[in-house]
């Protein structure tokens, strides 16, 4: 087959062909065990029944009218994503990028302030503005000058916080578990001082939830689990299980700052896909399920901890509800294709960690398989990991 598209992505060689749940059939017939959820996207699984009804209902009635219409499904999914997060006003797009770039426009236009701050390590997208918020050098490379004024403070390091922050400082945007850098978990006493210090100096706290929001950890947003109180929250990934929708949540004293004509998106908030989103935020946002994220969080890792606590090639385990990474002595790329070859799909977090992102949804049985070929890949890959030694 002629290859027409840019080699921006390093591919698999796996073609999918049919997803149900928490597996995916390849072309030539294969099963995988799918533990990436579309990089966190599909969280209750391929093809879900409730969200597909939906979606199906949405196609036999209008797929797009702009947003010069008022669309009740809108408003709709703006009420769940504001009571779930205790913020009070919803502004659609596409992607998590353009939530990341409306919540860095937003924080600059109300404070009348350029520099935003984040964190080492941290990833918010590949716009020129998120590629200037995300703490990784490797992601700039080869595009000339960034936009101006971002800066960054080491992840966890509450010395760089107040070093940092001066009277142009209008944001400090961070992950409580930073994802493409590791599965990184923030510390308490980080948060409290990032707290603390912003509202001293009139500093805004945006929260990029896009990988950890919409139930991944346990709770409905990762910063749940922390007394902390952001003023902007950004999501996508798995807000529509599959179909493209991100979505940047603010408090109220932040609305006169983008009125008509502030800011826009042709196809944020499609109806198509908030029908998914609403379908999905139904199925999530339940104290019951999320309860069972955390079980089986808890399960997981804790399986894995003792299952592996004897190999020299793992240096850590660590995650929140089902984000789970297992830090390794080596690249993760090794055990990742080791693992395709079992008939599992996993990630790599940075060089070294293998990343974990199930869907919340899977069923205990599934963990223990996944547990099994895991573990397995881990001591095969041990072995000539200490013999190259």
């Amino acid at each position: 087959m002629t290859q027409s598209l840019f080699p921006t992505y390093q591919r698999w060689d796996i073609r999918p062909k049919k997803g149900l749940g928490c597996w995916l059939q390849s072309e030539d017939g294969k099963e995988y065990l799918d533990f990436t959820s579309g990089i966190g996207v599909t969280s209750l699984g391929h093809c879900n029944p409730e969200v597909g009804k939906a979606v199906k209902y949405q196609l036999e009635h209008f797929w797009h009218t702009s947003n010069l219409f008022t669309l009740t499904i809108q408003e709709q999914v703006a009420n769940l994503l504001s009571e779930a997060s205790g913020l009070d006003r919803v502004f659609f797009c596409n992607s998590g990028a353009e939530a990341n770039e409306a919540a860095i426009k937003l924080a600059k236009k109300a404070t009348g302030r350029k520099k935003i701050i984040s964190c080492l390590g941290s990833f918010h997208g590949r716009t020129y503005a998120t590629m200037g918020a995300t703490g990784q050098e490797k992601v700039r490379i080869g595009y000339g000058p960034m936009l101006e004024q971002f800066d960054y403070i080491s992840f966890n390091d509450i010395a760089s916080v107040s070093k940092k922050i001066d009277g142009d400082t209008a944001a400090i945007m961070l992950e409580v578990v930073q994802g493409e850098g590791g599965i990184n978990l923030a510390t308490k006493e980080f948060l409290t001082e990032i707290q603390e210090v912003a509202s001293k100096n009139g500093v805004l706290i945006i929260v990029d939830e896009i990988q950890t929001g919409i139930g991944r950890t346990g709770t409905c947003f990762a910063y749940q689990q922390f007394d902390f109180s952001p003023h902007i929250v950004t999501v996508a990934k798995a807000l529509g299980n599959g179909l493209p929708i991100g979505a940047m949540i603010g408090k109220a004293e932040l609305i006169e700052y983008f009125g008509p004509g502030s800011h826009g998106s042709t196809f944020g908030g499609n109806p198509v896909s908030l029908v998914a989103c609403k379908a999905t935020l139904e199925s999530i946002f339940q104290d019951e399920f999320l309860a069972l994220i955390e079980q089986k969080g808890h399960y997981l890792k804790s399986q894995l901890k003792q299952q592996l606590s004897n190999s020299n090639y793992v240096v850590d385990i660590r995650g929140m509800g089902l984000m789970i990474g297992i830090e390794l002595a080596s690249e993760a790329n090794d055990i990742v294709i080791k693992l395709q070859e079992a008939g599992m799909l996993t990630l790599s977090a940075g060089p070294n960690v293998l990343r974990l992102l199930p869907p919340l949804n899977v069923s205990y049985e599934e963990m223990d398989i996944a547990i099994q070929r895991i573990c397995q890949a881990i001591h095969s890959q041990s072995g000539i990991f200490l013999t190259q030694k």
